[in-house]
This record gives structure tokens, sequence and C-alpha cells, in this order.
């Protein structure tokens, strides 16, 4: 019996009298990395914006293994951000900024100061702290932002789209790094995506959805052609030649030989 972090009970969406998400059942298990994978207008990010509260939906959303409607802290890291290249704005500024709504005193500064600080240590980024946001890398901007949802410690970490924005090294440095703060922080890990290689190399579990849930379970047990095919056809051919996927059984073992 798996330990839920949250659990989504017949969970149903309309907006302007048509239907986003339809009796939605699943159980993110505690401590795991879930992919939620589903072509656009599945209702992905329709789920999420539910699971924070920002949009009404029937039936229930209940967090922990005792089920309860309170929210645990979730740290949310976006997509992407619109950034204005002539601002001065510095790392610093930005994840300060996250924390407080109030004018800062010394001591309440240097409070701050440090977790952010600590924050861009955990992503290896330390060294960024005073630079303009709009003269860093956009693989570094995906590492502030994921500062920025650690600040809070949060039980619960969700990231949409996390890679989409850096290039092929950079995915890699990224995920690397995911795993390794997944592990350590012992996160409940949720992660949008339509990046198959990312999902069959780091996830435990995924969603698939396309506005109800097609199939879910395991990394192995779901991503499957046939699965495939039923989330995202009739596209698939291209999509699996695109994101250059192989199925998880069949990633090449440590000696080269298949797995």
């Amino acid at each position: 019996m798996i330990e839920s972090a949250i659990t989504f009970q017949n969970v149903t969406v309309e907006v302007g009298g048509r239907q986003i998400l339809q009796n939605i059942n699943f159980q993110i298990e505690k401590g795991c990395l879930t992919a939620i994978m589903g072509p656009n207008g599945a209702g992905k990010t329709t789920l999420i914006h539910a699971l924070f509260g920002l949009i009404p939906f029937e039936g229930r959303i209940l967090f922990g293994v005792n089920q309860t409607a309170k929210r645990p802290r979730i740290g949310y890291v976006p997509q992407k951000v619109e950034l204005d290249r002539g601002s001065p704005i510095t790392v610093q500024d930005f994840l300060i900024a996250g924390m407080v709504n109030f004018p800062l005193w010394a001591g309440a500064f240097k409070r701050c100061r440090d977790k952010a600080i600590r924050a861009l240590e955990k992503v290896g980024i330390p060294g960024i702290y005073l630079t303009p946001l709009s003269k860093i890398s956009g693989g570094e901007l995906q590492r502030v932002l994921l500062a920025q949802a650690l600040i809070s410690n949060p039980e619960i970490l969700i990231l949409d789209e996390p890679v989409a924005a850096v290039d092929i090294s950079g995915e890699a440095l990224f995920c690397e790094l995911l795993d390794g703060i997944h592990r350590d922080l012992k996160l409940t890990t949720l992660l949008i995506t339509h990046d198959l290689s990312v999902v069959s190399e780091h996830a435990h579990h995924v969603l698939c959805l396309n506005k109800t849930v097609v199939c879910a379970g395991t990394t192995r047990e779901v991503l499957t052609q046939e699965n495939l095919r039923r989330v995202f056809s009739p596209h698939i051919d291209s999509f699996l030649q695109h994101h250059h996927y192989h199925k998880p059984e069949e990633q090449p073992s440590d000696d080269g030989t298949a797995a």
C-alpha cells in the first residue's frame, strides 16, 4: 500500500460550460517523482490550478496519509518568467522579494539574504547572487526559479516544463541537479513535461492525462508505445522521433547492452 502525498478523488473542472477535466482519480506517492504528461489542452495546467485552489472544481483533493484538505508547503517552478532585459534587478533582489511583502530592516534582510544564498548553494550557483537577472543564462534562470521554490522548505515541489527553455546539455545538468535535490530533501515532486527522455530516465511514476486519466502507473508500465498512442495519437510517431524516445526497458546498461 502506497503512502499518499496527494489524492485526487473524482476531480472535475468546467469552465464556461466546457469540461476541462473529468473524474480524475489518482494518488501521488509520497517521496516519489511523478511526471504528468498529455497533449496540449489535456488539462495538465488546470489540474495544478485546482491543486493550488485557484479554480473551482468538483470532487476532492486531499493531502497526506490522513487525507486532510489542508495543503502542505508547496514549491512551484514556472515554465518561464517575463523579464525586462533593461531592469537592474539582481538575483538577490528577486529571491528576497519573494520572501517578504513589507520593508526590510537590517536583521530581517540578513536572514532573508542568508536563506537566499543557501538556496542558491543547493542549486549550485551561489556565485551569481549579485548578478542582474538580465545577464544570466536560461539554464541559470531555471536554477534561480528552483532556488526560489526551495526557500520555503516545501514538502511538495511542482515543476512546469522546467527544461523547455534550455539546451540538451543544460537539460542533463538540470535533471541531474533535480534528482539530487529530490533525493536529499526527500521531496514529493510533480513534473509537468512533454519530454519523454526526461520522464523515462528520471520519473518513478507517470500520470497521462487527456481530460481524464488515460493511464497511470510506474514509468516502465506506462511508457509503452501503445499507451503513448492512446495519449498523443495521431501525432505519436513524429512525437517519439522528435524526443528520441526509447522505452525504459530498452535503455542501454552500463556495459552498453540493452537493459
